[in-house]
């Protein structure tokens, strides 16, 4: 009897080596798939939203550090253009300032919406023009043309030079819906290039126009709107009102490699860092949110 007892037990630990190494074996053939995987080269192309740009671009560097088979390459061109964009298909991902539903044209039904942060946005004028703040009425007599001199409102006497956005842009549309209650700027001078606006604004004397966050720099002086100050704070739980979100849209669900970089971008050390560090708010820090239709809840 104890022949085959012994003969059983020695079949069964064969048995389980053998299948151990095959286990073992298989491990390492998946461990391996996936490594070459990994290595295989990505390219995403993300495009639109100049306000978001600069945010999207570091974040970018910060993932390829660690993800040197990706390729990122981040473009302006207003929000409109990412959106039309990537709801075409020719580009990764179509950053913009304002909620699909809000551009004509865009079928945003195909569109998956993925918010990264939240932009403040406010007017800026030269640093000549001698005032500081502004009600929201007369920002919005200033941007329609009712305005026309900055003695009117306690300034020097100079005429006011009004420097617009295109009709495509996110920062446009955000700041018209919001800092003039829903009316169209008057004609006048427009640059895509938020960079160019700021330059443009503190070289000529009387101009203002309107920048995110992210572009305010002591070139210019941002404006106060009923004597509340363009701060992260205030956005936070909307006292200051003009702000949108961060949107990254995708057509359809992104797949994992994209959506490994979409990730990344609300991973803490990236919302807590450079989200902060660029003048951007963490969605996290917002106190309230706000729907396409603007209607505002406490979080």
């Amino acid at each position: 009897m104890k022949k085959p007892l012994l003969s059983a037990i020695v079949l069964s630990v064969g048995l389980l080596i053998a299948g151990c190494g095959s286990q073992g074996a298989a491990t390492n053939e998946s461990s391996n798939k996936s490594k070459e995987s990994n290595d295989q080269p990505v390219k995403i192309v993300a495009v639109g939203s100049t306000a978001l740009q600069p945010l999207v671009d570091a974040a970018k560097d910060q993932f390829i550090s660690e993800h040197p088979n990706y390729t990122i390459s981040v473009q302006g061109g207003g929000s409109g253009t990412g959106l039309s964009q990537v709801a075409d298909g020719a580009v990764t991902i179509g950053n913009s300032d304002v909620f699909a539903e809000e551009k004509s044209g865009v079928d945003a039904s195909k569109l998956v919406d993925h918010r990264v942060a939240v932009v403040g946005m406010g007017p800026v004028v030269n640093k000549e023009v001698g005032v500081k703040n502004v009600t929201k009425q007369e920002l919005i007599d200033i941007f329609t043309g009712k305005t026309k001199n900055w003695k009117e409102l306690g300034g020097k006497d100079q005429e006011i030079a009004v420097i617009n956005r295109p009709s495509g842009s996110g920062t446009r549309a955000t700041f018209e819906k919001w800092g003039l209650d829903g009316a169209t700027a008057v004609q006048s001078q427009e640059q895509d290039s938020s960079g160019t606006v700021r330059q443009i604004v503190a070289q000529t004397p009387g101009a203002i126009s309107y920048l995110a966050f992210s572009y305010m720099d002591d070139s210019t002086i941002a404006l106060s709107v009923d004597d509340v100050k363009p701060t992260e704070e205030n956005v936070a739980d909307n006292s200051w009102k003009i702000w949108s979100y961060e949107h990254m849209y995708t057509k359809g669900e992104p797949d994992k490699e994209v959506k490994a970089f979409l990730d990344f971008m609300l991973e803490e050390d990236v919302q807590k860092g450079v989200v902060k560090e660029l003048g951007y708010l963490p969605i996290t820090d917002m106190k309230v949110e706000r729907d396409v239709s603007g209607t505002i809840k406490e979080k």
